[in-house]
């Protein structure tokens, strides 16, 4: 179990993560969200022990993170880390064994990967031969490679193409059925909320969302109703509780303040002709996410 008590740091007046309060289960994909500046990439390292927190505790199976256990840790950080002059065999026998891992397992295991990830070709050649995304994946092997009872991913997917950021998602739903630990940021938000169980929204070193993504989202109230048919935008924007009314090209999306407005909508759209879809949906976890925080700023 992964356990943030009411953690709070400080640099020097500044205040980059403020009673922070959170807890991670064995089998739990949990996302650390927030703009650049949050908080995000602070909590990470105290998470990993390379802050110790000003105050409160970061609890990693009731100990602080440290020699003892950190290797049944893996950390993929935003920032490319990566030796770019030798190969990825080299590279992988230099984290594997940072990790007290035999260098026999360390191939066994890299073999396995770079199947998996459709590269196998790519063992002996220099990381910096390879492209970005190549890079990516090979990244994220090294995070994975000593099979991490926890795993911390800061921005997996970033620079990734569809194929790959899927083929990502797999493999931490793999980690999360075995019953490991995954803690991840990203700013693709259609990834988080199709995942993810639970999340925190970091703001200036705060939570401003935290829980249940199902429950946040029916916390929010706000609902979308999205129709295909012959109706009049202007018509829809005179009910009461219609925030907004936007029409795309093959449908017309009315933003209404909560779910009994839906009914007087769908008290107007049954007189109008063609109407071929009609369905009321919660807001987005990105809608939620920019009405909550909203600006960006500078990375903590």
């Amino acid at each position: 179990m992964l356990e943030v008590i009411n953690a709070r740091m400080l640099y020097g007046d500044l205040v980059a993560v403020d009673c922070l309060s959170f807890t991670i289960k064995p089998g739990d994909i949990f996302g650390l969200l927030g703009t650049n500046g949050a908080g995000k990439t602070t909590t990470f390292r105290m998470i990993m022990g390379l802050l110790e927190p000003t105050e409160g505790k970061v609890l990693y199976n009731g100990e602080k993170v440290g020699y003892h256990n950190v290797n049944e840790i893996g950390y993929m950080i935003e920032e490319r880390s990566l030796l770019t002059k030798i190969t990825v065999k080299e590279l992988m026998l230099y984290f594997g064994q940072l990790k007290d891992m035999e260098p026999s397992m360390i191939e066994e295991r890299l073999d396995y990967w770079l199947e998996r990830f459709s590269v196998p070709e790519y063992k002996n050649k220099k990381i910096k031969e390879l492209s970005k995304g190549n890079q990516q994946k090979i990244q994220f092997i090294s995070a994975i490679i000593n099979n991490p009872k926890l795993l911390v991913l800061d921005e997996p997917f970033s620079g990734l193409d569809p194929i790959n950021t899927e083929l990502f998602v797999e493999v931490i739903r793999d980690f999360q059925k075995q019953g490991s630990m995954v803690v991840f940021s990203s700013h693709q938000l259609d990834h988080v909320e199709s995942f993810c169980e639970e999340l925190i929204v970091l703001e200036k070193g705060k939570a401003v969302i935290s829980g249940r993504i199902d429950q946040v989202k029916k916390d929010y109230k706000k609902q979308n109703i999205k129709i295909v048919g012959d109706v009049d935008p202007q018509q829809l924007e005179t009910i009461k509780g219609v925030e907004k009314v936007i029409v795309n090209a093959n449908e017309v999306i009315v933003k209404i303040e909560n779910h009994d407005v839906a009914k007087d909508v769908f008290e107007y759209v049954k007189t109008c002709k063609n109407i071929q879809k009609y369905d009321v949906e919660q807001a987005s976890l990105s809608e939620i996410f920019i009405a909550k925080v909203g600006r960006k700023d500078e990375e903590v």
